[in-house]
């Protein structure tokens, strides 16, 4: 590892104390008004504003600090099930932006209703019941950010709904993850998962994939052994179909 990488990592490490401080005080401020008094509701606003803000942030450190390890070789394989690594990914997404979504999913121990509260979301997810209550040998780190990546990815360039596909075979784990947007030229089919690109400015929108987001997806799929495809054509949405090798204990 070079040097200046060395010093990049320590960096991003050493942002998760301050951002747990933060963190902790906002919610404080609005869990223990019998210490610190009450608040407006504008107040209220602006610190719930601020704590999502910042479990954005800590979210990025952590895929950051993932995405480096993965690339150093650092794989951690653990026995889990299916139906917890779909859950707590899904609870990460919207506890950003959906708190009460979140806290349904987390509740949910059965599968149907977790696609009833998907479906009011405008996410239709596909998995049979008897894989859904599956256990697999995988690195559930990087699972869970693959799929939160694609996922953030679909339901920010959808029109109206998104498709989680999860299927599997004596060999491989098979995620898609479909959206019903604007599409991908076939130009930039490539270039999407190259980090921090973007199309040119004299497009009138713009692609995704101007982040970390799917480079760092194309990142960890294939250190796990995996490979990331695309499906899509201008107008007619994206799909993005993962297959990992699955592994025995």
């Amino acid at each position: 590892m070079g040097r200046q990488k060395i010093k990049i990592e320590l960096l991003v490490h050493d942002l998760k104390g301050p951002l747990a401080v933060i963190e902790t005080g906002i919610i404080s401020l609005l869990e223990r008004e019998k210490k610190y008094g009450p608040l407006t509701e504008k107040q209220q606003k602006v610190l719930q504003r601020a704590l999502r803000n910042t479990k954005i942030t800590r979210t990025l450190v952590n895929d950051a600090l993932e995405v480096g390890r993965s690339t150093e070789g650092i794989i951690n394989k653990n026995k889990f099930r299916i139906s917890n690594f779909i859950k707590q990914s899904l609870v990460e997404i919207f506890d950003l932006t959906d708190h009460n979504t979140a806290e349904k999913i987390k509740e949910c121990g059965k599968l149907s209703p977790i696609k009833e509260i998907l479906l009011k979301k405008g996410i239709l997810l596909d998995i049979d019941k008897a894989l859904w209550l599956q256990e697999v040998w995988l690195d559930e780190c990087k699972m869970r950010q693959v799929l939160r990546n694609l996922l953030n990815n679909a339901l920010k360039y959808r029109d109206e709904h998104v498709e989680l596909t999860i299927k599997k075979d004596d060999q491989s784990i098979f995620i898609s993850v479909s959206d019903d947007g604007d599409g991908i030229p076939e130009n930039y089919h490539q270039k999407i998962f190259d980090c921090y690109f973007q199309m040119e400015t004299e497009r009138e929108h713009c692609i995704r994939g101007h982040g970390l987001g799917l480079a760092g997806v194309m990142i960890l799929v294939e250190d796990m052994g995996g490979n990331l495809s695309l499906e899509s054509a201008e107008g007619k949405g994206a799909r993005f179909s993962v297959k990992i090798p699955l592994d025995v204990p």
